[in-house]
């Protein structure tokens, strides 16, 4: 895998002032600004940007509605983001309201052959879709464990839980970037479109390989750009919580892995689209930062990211 590097440069976790995100409306970002202390962080102010967009996905899909995958969300971005990710197969017996609160750009629990009696931590598990489909590969000698930090989207996984009676899953508050589990007690983990949200995701990428075992695998499906971004476009808080700004060049992400201690990695682009595609609302952006289409078509990619945690060696 290789990507060619051509413009200006913008790298997630470097410092940047972001614009503020436009409120548009109670459905789609949560209505009117939370509550927030005096000059927030960056790290803050996206973590609160994530947190008013899923909880408001939450409520929506909880009230029979589809979750929106962004404040202009176009029909071409089903085909990137959410349920229609999910073959017939798959999602037959799955709680509807797990399945209306997808947001994912895959379907992790394909990258990874689960097995039964494994242990499965599922970072940003949102309604719980991958929660279900991972526990019942696992069967109930195994279990599964959904992390998020938003209390609307775990209500909702909890409910879809109970309506579909899945004893073998747990779901936990707390962020991806401190894990409230111990040391080695996991086989897998997965995600699904999420790790891109996190402004630390080197702490993300470390954490995931403290909780795995030895010989652990690493298998998420996120968003990825293939050349890299304008930093005009990371420089908005919006895109973050619509999985663009935070995302990381593929190479990038495949360095971060090594860096975290992990091995055989791979990097897998999918489908490359621009921001229309994935649902941002692109010429209202694109005049505004004075872009041109160019810059951004096929910028953005779903991706399969595998690696493992070296197992031990004998003494």
């Amino acid at each position: 895998m290789t990507t060619s590097v051509t413009t200006e440069t913008a790298n997630p976790e470097t410092p940047a002032t972001l614009a503020p995100e436009p409120c548009c409306g109670p459905t789609c970002c949560g209505g009117a600004e939370a509550t927030s202390p005096p000059s927030p962080s960056r790290e803050e102010r996206i973590e609160q940007a994530v947190r008013r967009r899923y909880a408001a996905a939450a409520r929506a899909a909880a009230t029979g509605s589809e979750a929106s995958c962004g404040c202009g969300c176009s029909d071409e971005a089903t085909t990137v983001f959410g349920r229609t990710l999910y073959g017939d197969g798959e999602a037959a017996g799955a709680p509807a309201g797990a399945l209306r609160a997808s947001l994912g750009c895959a379907n992790p629990t394909a990258l990874v052959d689960l097995a039964p009696g494994q242990v499965v931590l599922d970072l940003g598990s949102g309604g719980g879709i991958d929660v279900f489909l991972a526990a019942r590969r696992v069967g109930p000698t195994g279990k599964v464990y959904g992390l998020d930090m938003t209390d609307e989207m775990l209500d909702l996984a909890r409910a879809n839980q109970a309506e579909a009676g899945v004893a073998n899953a747990e779901f936990l508050k707390g962020r991806m970037e401190e894990v409230p589990l111990p040391a080695a007690s996991v086989d897998v983990v997965m995600s699904n479109c999420v790790v891109n949200l996190s402004p630390d995701k080197d702490r993300v990428l470390r954490e995931a390989h403290r909780v795995l075992r030895p010989g652990g695998r690493f298998a998420v499906a996120d968003v990825v750009t293939v050349r890299p971004m304008p930093v005009a476009l990371a420089d908005r808080l919006e895109l973050w919580s619509e999985c663009l700004g935070g995302a990381l060049e593929a190479d990038d992400y495949g360095a971060r892995l090594a860096a975290a201690g992990f091995t055989e990695i791979n990097v897998e682009v999918l489908q490359t689209y621009g921001l229309e595609q994935a649902g941002a609302d692109g010429e209202r952006l694109l005049a505004e930062l004075g872009l041109e289409p160019a810059d951004v078509e096929h910028l953005f990619a779903s991706a399969l990211v595998r690696a493992t945690k070296p197992a031990e060696r004998p003494a």
